[in-house]
């Protein structure tokens, strides 16, 4: 059972690395690099790292995502 959730995650992640890739749409590619950074955060949790964890949830999901929201609401948005 605990390699179906692990296989999961991955593909969760892959899915999530590949969206944000291929979004054009600033905002969205925040909140989907957001979701990927919950993600990993999970995995670090699963493969018993706390520590990194913890990081990657204070730093990747939260400081970073705050910063990219910040930055883009700052910037103007152009329509082609």
């Amino acid at each position: 059972m605990s390699q179906v959730f692990d296989i999961v995650l991955l593909l969760l992640l892959i899915t999530c690395a590949v969206a944000v890739i291929r979004s054009k749409d600033l905002l969205a590619a925040a909140i989907i690099f957001s979701a990927y950074s919950l993600i990993m955060c999970i995995i670090w949790q699963l493969r018993g790292a706390p520590d990194v964890a913890m990081t990657e949830a204070a730093v990747g999901a939260g400081v970073t995502t705050v910063l990219f929201l910040v930055t883009i609401s700052r910037t103007v948005r152009r329509e082609k």
